[in-house]
């Protein structure tokens, strides 16, 4: 009895070194929001998660990359609410202007809300890479010139008056039943995958995550794959911010504030280090959809958002914990 405890405790802590805490975490909210509400299994209700969650995942995925290089990326829930203000003024000026040209309207818009969202990860990537600005500061900074910049540009006011095609197909449009930004998230996250593991620029991520002065005496261009990094994740961002435009069907500049916080909660549940160079795009997908998993079930059981606030914090502190615990744990193995 004693000797199949012990095995049970030796596959768990591998389990743990390999996989990190997400995959135990997932079990006990599984479980628990099944027991709370009838409707948490039901496939109606997996896929309104899984509807839900693509947002998060695209930001996530975005953050990873900056986590990877041992930074992080604080600005992205501004880059949403500047794409989606920024892009909801482009399209419906497009659209009064040439009511006939409905599609070329709504291209112009998403261009436009891209670009600017792009725009705030150019200005992260020059002040962390050619100024060695932490990203902290930087990205602290650029969240609080963009938020004003869409703030300004609204009046605080929605952007309303967009084509309903767009909504129709960006925000509520589906294919072989399953909803378009499903399909946009998952042909990314396939790009991001072979782009990361499939070609030699995604090994510069990790290496100058890792230590970027051995990085730099392999030949690999610290500040070329800073710049990269953080208009990756910007352009990621600002994706979202259009997806979820066509979502709410407003452009609105009070977006995506808790995404900084989410986003790297993912990340490091799906056991992305906070000290760079570790971390599976795969995981932080799951990541992703652990969140809006939590969310949806805490939903159900009627939690108040406040305190749904405070799970999601007091998740992130568990996940750091862990984060430590688990390399602690490698160091011991390797040893």
């Amino acid at each position: 009895m004693e000797m199949t405890e012990n095995r049970a405790v030796i596959v768990i802590k591998k389990m743990f070194i390999k996989l990190g805490i997400l995959p135990f975490l997932l079990i006990i909210a599984v479980i628990l929001f099944a027991l709370m509400s009838d409707n948490f299994l039901s496939g109606r209700n997996l896929m309104n998660v899984l509807r839900q969650s693509v947002y998060l995942i695209m930001v996530s995925m975005g953050q990873m990359f900056a986590l990877l290089t041992g930074g992080f990326d604080l600005s992205v829930g501004t880059t949403l609410a500047v794409s989606s203000v920024v892009g909801a003024l482009a399209m419906v000026a497009a659209y009064t202007a040439m009511p006939e040209s409905v599609y070329l309207a709504i291209s112009l818009g998403i261009f436009a809300g891209i670009c600017a969202g792009t725009l705030i990860g150019v200005a992260n990537a020059i002040g962390v890479a050619f100024f060695n600005v932490s990203p902290f500061m930087m990205s602290l900074g650029m969240a609080s010139v963009g938020f004003g910049i869409a703030l300004y540009l609204t009046g605080g006011v929605p952007v309303y008056g967009m084509p309903v095609e767009f909504g129709n197909i960006f925000g509520f449009g589906s294919m072989l039943g399953i909803p378009v930004p499903i399909w946009v998230v998952a042909v990314i996250a396939v790009f991001l995958a072979v782009f990361l593991y499939k070609t030699p620029y995604g090994v510069y991520f990790y290496a100058v995550g890792s230590n970027s002065k051995a990085a730099h005496l392999s030949g690999i261009s610290v500040r070329k794959t800073l710049f990269s990094t953080y208009v990756l994740c910007a352009g990621l961002a600002a994706t979202t911010g259009m997806l979820l435009t066509a979502r709410l069907d407003t452009g609105e500049a009070n977006i995506g504030a808790s995404m900084p916080l989410e986003s790297i909660a993912a990340c490091v549940i799906a056991g992305v280090s906070l000290r760079g160079g570790i971390g599976r795009l795969e995981n932080v997908i799951l990541g992703g959809l652990f969140i809006a998993l939590v969310q949806n079930g805490m939903n159900l059981a009627r939690i108040e958002s406040y305190l749904q606030t405070v799970v999601l914090g007091v998740l992130l502190i568990l996940a750091v914990v862990a984060d430590q615990l688990r390399l602690r744990l490698i160091a011991s193995v390797k040893g």
